[in-house]
């Protein structure tokens, strides 16, 4: 099969190779997908540059869709022919969606309405199910205010549509004119510019001084200073994903005497339980959804895609397998 992959870690032009690769055979209990798009995340760029390999080499990309083509013992084969995405493509093992076929264990599979593409059958596994587990944290958010951090990003695209169709009194922040459009799009309300305005004050202005009931936070290092100035109201929620400095100084005294409740979650880690909801969930809302594929490449093109997700590229990038 035609696949990329690296050996050694490095920028994407110099480590990132295409060529074949033996075509994988499911083992029992698994599924084999020949794929037909594959999701191009920042973890995705940030592992090839960053985190230690263990195996002769890496295919990566945790998220795909495609077709189930063959199935190993004890799987159904009425499976076979199946539409499906796929999640945890390349988590804690060598071979991700950066190929023609994946074999993984059949939960990993999930069927993809008729009425989704292939595309953003791509988007889905770390997005949407990122997005989709924040809010699932968040708890009711029926009438209350909530604020995404990067409400036009790929995350914040998605968790801005569920927190409105969840009934949330929805603010975004986003860094341009296009995307403040684009997160408006979405379902924001109301969308501050963080390069151009003081986004506290302008939080304080939209509620009455007391600050948002949740913020769906994808930087926590700034999003710290601003919780410590009053962008959450007392017994707010602010439920963390990422962080762009990985040491971070909370003030502890306002986090105290506002009763914050902070929760972070790793959406490649999601407990048995967390993961059935948010997959059921997400499945239900498809159609509700608008997917944003924002650049299409082709496999030999993957070093372009990695360069296109580290230039902070506008909306998902996609790799084209068939």
């Amino acid at each position: 099969m035609q696949a990329a992959w690296y050996s050694q870690l490095g920028a994407a032009k110099d480590v990132l190779t295409v060529g074949e690769l033996p075509t994988p055979e499911p083992s029992a209990g698994e599924v084999r997908v020949r794929l037909h798009t594959s999701g191009v995340n920042p973890s995705d760029v940030k592992s090839r540059r960053a985190r230690a390999i263990t195996d002769p080499f890496i295919v990566p990309h945790s998220d795909g869709a495609g077709v189930i083509d063959a199935v190993g013992a004890g799987v159904s084969a009425s499976r076979i022919g199946e539409r499906v995405w796929v999640w945890n493509g390349q988590w804690q093992r060598s071979m991700g969606t950066a190929a023609q076929y994946i074999v993984l264990p059949q939960a990993q599979a999930v069927q993809l309405p008729e009425g989704t593409d292939f595309a953003a059958g791509a988007c889905l596994g770390i997005p949407a199910l990122t997005a989709l587990q924040a809010l699932n944290l968040a708890g009711d958010v029926q009438g209350k205010q909530v604020l995404i951090i990067g409400a036009s990003s790929a995350v914040g695209h998605y968790a801005a549509q569920i927190a409105r169709l969840r009934g949330a009194h929805v603010i975004g922040t986003a860094g341009s004119e296009a995307k403040m459009a684009h997160a408006r799009a979405a379902g924001a309300q109301e969308v501050i510019n963080y390069k151009t305005e003081a986004v506290v004050d302008r939080l304080k202005a939209l509620t009455d001084g007391r600050g948002v009931d949740v913020i769906i936070d994808m930087d926590l290092s700034t999003t710290a200073q601003w919780v410590a100035q009053g962008a959450l109201a007392r017994h707010g929620q602010l439920i963390c994903y990422g962080s762009n400095t990985l040491e971070v100084t909370l003030a502890f005294r306002t986090f105290l005497y506002a009763s914050v409740n902070l929760k972070f979650f790793l959406v490649y880690d999601l407990h048995e339980a967390d993961r059935q909801l948010t997959v059921s969930q997400l499945t239900a809302m498809l159609p509700k959804l608008q997917h944003t594929i924002g650049h299409r490449f082709s496999l030999d093109q993957i070093a372009q895609a990695h360069e296109a997700v580290e230039a902070g590229a506008f909306g998902n990038v996609v790799i084209d397998l068939v």
